[in-house]
Parts: structure tokens; sequence; C-alpha cells
């Protein structure tokens, strides 16, 4: 993360003589990616090695929530890249004007069409929720079942997480105008709603409720990194909402060569292969060597549902007010 400026002030004061600086790019994104456990870590380490730059991660809460601060801060915003935005976000984030086109050429692998001439993808899943599968041997297999259930759930917050967020636009797209009606039945499964991923999934693991919001890919962590095989996702009727996470360059960049140079790194073999067991998604960019075992025992949903960009920043307002409507009551 960032250095403090003071800090920085007192290291160049108590030595006066300085090799030459290396040029900073700083990456605004999510917590849980900088985590030590998270991409962050491998990535910065590898882009280093090639760049001749300190290569600098901050992190401000979830990916919803990186948009609210890019508003907030506009032109002044000493970014360059912001790495956490998702389809659902992303016309609202091009209407900023705030962010410049990304000139790659690369090719991505996801299981949908997807070209944008000023966000590249870096991972994609699909949202799911998960389980314990001795506490809950059968889940429900639909919102409507449960809704109609006392299954206790977790859920993000929508303002501030893309998860959160997803959950809305899940919705919506398999309900439709039963939306509100789906909510309304499920106000009551709702234990708590968080403002991140990491605080939601974290109250699950410590036994606060039967259920979470999460990724059909989350299992996966548990399988591979504990050799723990209790935790599944809830195959639905409906389908499973894609999400595709994106990075875009800042047009206020002081260091545009430097951005450019990440963006075609991310599509590199080095940034891809720590997707899968770190960020715990599925790379942009299929590994040469494939997916890590463990991978293959997980849910394919059957119908992927994804409303595109625009008409996911159409329904936004709508499907936020049905969920504030029925949370309320």
């Amino acid at each position: 993360m960032r250095a403090s400026f003071v800090a920085l002030g007192l290291a160049t004061l108590a030595t006066p003589v300085v090799a030459q600086d290396k040029p900073v790019l700083t990456v605004l994104t999510y917590d849980s990616f900088t985590a030590e456990w998270g991409p962050g870590p491998a990535v910065e380490k590898a882009f280093e090695e090639g760049c001749g730059c300190d290569l600098q991660f901050v992190a401000a809460g979830d990916g919803a929530a990186l948009l609210s601060r890019i508003q907030m801060e506009g032109a002044a915003s000493e970014a360059d890249v912001v790495l956490g935005l998702d389809t659902n976000l992303t016309a609202a984030a091009s209407a900023t004007g705030l962010f410049a086109p990304h000139g790659q050429t690369w090719e991505n692998t996801l299981p949908v069409a997807f070209a944008d001439p000023l966000f590249l993808p870096y991972d994609w899943g699909w949202f799911a929720f998960v389980h314990d599968k001795a506490k809950l041997p059968e889940p429900p297999k639909s919102f409507e079942e449960l809704a109609a259930s006392e299954v206790k759930i977790i859920i993000q917050d929508p303002r501030s997480s893309t998860p959160g967020l997803g959950l809305l636009m899940w919705v919506k797209a398999a309900h439709g105008d039963r939306a509100a009606e789906i909510w309304e039945g499920l106000a009551d499964n709702i234990v708590t709603v968080t403002p991140g991923w990491s605080e939601a999934y974290g109250l699950f693991l410590e036994g606060e409720a039967d259920m979470v919001l999460s990724y059909t890919t989350s299992p996966a962590y548990h399988l591979i990194a504990e050799e723990d095989d209790s935790k599944a996702a809830a195959p639905f009727a409906e389908g499973h909402y894609l999400q595709v996470e994106v990075a875009g360059k800042l047009a206020a960049t002081d260091q545009p060569e430097l951005a450019d140079a990440f963006l075609a790194f991310m599509g590199s073999e080095a940034f891809q292969s720590v997707i899968p067991t770190t960020n715990w998604m599925y790379p942009a960019v299929t590994p040469a060597a494939g997916l890590p075992a463990g991978f293959e025992t997980l849910i394919q949903p059957g119908t992927s549902l994804l409303l595109s960009s625009d008409e996911a920043a159409a329904v936004r307002d709508a499907a936020l007010a049905e969920w504030q409507a029925a949370l309320s009551r």
C-alpha cells in the first residue's frame, strides 16, 4: 500500500544521496485483492521484475466502492489504474469521462463475448450461495425455495459491493417484474448485510448463517488450500449470474506508459496463472497448464445470466429500490 508522504519525506531527509527514484504506478483496487493471501503480492513481484518501477496497490473497500471513490476524486485522483469494477458498473464508470482507451489487443477466453474500449477483463465467475454440506445437506435450489425456507443467509450491500450488486442483477435477470416479490420473500432469510465480501464470508465461516452470497469457485479455496471438502455452492434452477471483473486506465494518469504496460501484463501467463488460487475466480485467459486440480469438482451452471453494461445501468436504481423496500419492512 502507499507509504505516507510524511514517511517518504523523512526518508529523503535522512538519505541526502539517493539513487534515481523509480516511477510509481498506483493501482486502486479492493481489499481482498491486496491481502497477503490475495493476488496482489504475486502480481506486484512479477510486474516489478520487468517494469523498473514501484507498483503500489491502494485498497478502497469492496468493488463498488471503487467507482464511488473515483467519482469523488475525479481527475485529481492519484490512481493510474482502477482494478475491480465489473460489467454492472462499467456503463456508469464510462459516463464519468475519467477513463482512457486501453488500446490492448490481447484476447480473453471468457465464456461470453467481451470487448470494451475502456475496460479489460482479468477474471470472471458465477455468483452462488455457498453452504456447509454437513450443516445444510439439502440446500434450496432456487430463489423461491430459499424464500420459502428457514435458511439464514448473509449478503453484501449493493451500494458498496460488486457481489451485492450482482445479486440484485441476478434476481432481476432471473425474475424480471417479479423481482420485488422475490425480495419480499427473502427479507426474513437475511441475517445481516455487510459492506463487502470479506466481512460476509468471515461471518459465514464463524457460523453466523447457513449460506453466504459468494461464488461457485469459493469451495475450491477450502478444497485446495485447506484440504476441506465440506463447502459447496448450491445450484439454482434459474441459472447463475456471471461476473466479469475489469480494470481500466484513468485518463489523468501521470504514468500512461506504465499503466499501458500493466494492462498488457494483465493478459500474461504471469498474471493470469495466479488468479485461480489467490482470487479464487476463473482467469480471463486460461493458463497454458489449465486450471488447478480441484476446479473440476465445482458446479457448472446450466444457464449463465448476464445483463449488458447498459442494461445493468438501466435497471440498477429500480432494483436497488426494490431491495431497500423489502428489507425496510
